[in-house]
């Protein structure tokens, strides 16, 4: 697999095209995924080169999300041989609570949010996060984090399935290479979500979204 460091070149305004960002109206929800050192570590083989690069910009988020008491969640992908499933199959591997690599990147600090804690790529599928987000009354959810082409990516599909609309900045989660990333922005903006960046949507938070 190719790893490149990609975020600083990417063509954000190519990706967004010419669709108007926007959150839905209603309640919208913060959902960072898997910021883990498993993936912010160069010393993990699972290590994605651009994910650094997500920290502060993902900071900013949470902190305006936060200031305008809007919900803020984070994902841990934790899994066992007996619950990866398919996962465990395709990648011959589990991320445990035992390994140190499985903990949250210390930039991030959970206090005032919520974390769901996953085993699969969907962050819906044998969680609590759906009840969650109903019992807050969310409408909406801003998907970032990593990896953009799997647990991001599915999450955001599944987020859509159940009834939520979707926002996903494309500048706001990363993968090993822009390649995957890119096709994970043209398939979403087909009939999913249409693609924002990351600073229009805290733009409409900060101006009462």
């Amino acid at each position: 697999m190719n790893k490149e460091r990609y975020l600083h070149m990417l063509d954000v305004q190519h990706l967004m095209g010419r669709r108007i960002p926007c959150l839905a109206t209603g309640l919208p929800a913060l959902l960072v995924m898997d910021m883990q050192n498993y993936f912010l570590s160069s010393d993990s083989h699972a290590f994605v080169p651009s994910a650094p690069d997500l920290i502060e910009p993902l900071k900013q988020m949470v902190q305006v999300f936060q200031s305008k008491d809007l919900p803020v969640f984070f994902t841990r992908h934790l899994n066992t041989v007996e619950n990866a499933g398919s996962m465990g199959r395709w990648w011959r591997d589990t991320l445990t609570e035992q390994n140190p690599l499985s903990k949250m990147d210390d930039a991030f600090t959970t206090s005032g949010a919520e974390v769901i804690v996953k085993s699969q790529y969907d962050a819906f599928l044998h969680t609590d996060l759906q009840d969650r987000l109903n019992s807050l009354q969310v409408t909406s959810v801003v998907v970032t984090g990593v990896m953009t082409n799997l647990c991001c990516e599915t999450t955001a599909r599944a987020a859509f399935t159940r009834g939520f609309d979707v926002v996903f900045p494309v500048d706001r989660s990363a993968t090993y290479n822009a390649e995957l990333h890119n096709a994970t922005i043209i398939n979403l903006s087909h009939g999913f979500t249409s693609p924002s960046c990351g600073e229009a949507v805290i733009g409409e938070v900060i101006n009462g979204c």
